[in-house]
């Protein structure tokens, strides 16, 4: 397998997983005081969104990769 093979099953594999999915969440730990030996810490949970469009965008662009290097 060559490194443009791959990388456009990556791509097909991400948009799909994008459409599914609509995005992904993560924990995100801020510390706010810190009072001597004491730490605060908040956990915050984030979530990006992944537009329909960049999904659609890299299932064709995969698509014309895989496509482009059978020829």
């Amino acid at each position: 397998m060559n490194i443009v093979k791959i990388v456009a099953i990556l791509l097909i594999v991400a948009g799909v997983a994008g459409l599914v999915y609509g995005g992904f969440t993560y924990t995100k730990e801020t510390h706010d005081v810190k009072l001597g030996p004491v730490e605060f810490s908040v956990e915050e949970k984030e979530r990006i969104n992944v537009p329909v469009w960049a999904g659609v965008a890299s299932i064709v662009v995969g698509t014309v990769l895989l496509l482009a290097r059978k020829r």
